[in-house]
């Protein structure tokens, strides 16, 4: 004789059982993203990294240009 399974009447959602995360448990991580990508690029300090090919600094400035928009 077949077994039937019983399926759920309500499907599970995301976010139920207290799996939501707080507003600052993302914007804490972007935030020190952007705080070393500026420290990184930023063009004051360039001039110090004098043994560092021109390729890297221009990799840098792309990505930059990039987020900046």
């Amino acid at each position: 004789m077949p077994h039937r399974t019983q399926t759920p009447s309500h499907p599970r959602t995301p976010g139920v059982g207290g799996a939501r995360l707080p507003w600052w448990a993302l914007a804490l991580p972007v935030l020190a993203f952007a705080a070393l990508l500026t420290l990184i690029a930023g063009p004051a300090e360039a001039h110090a990294a004098g043994g560092s090919s021109p390729a890297a600094g221009q990799v840098v400035e792309l990505i930059r240009g990039l987020l900046m928009r």
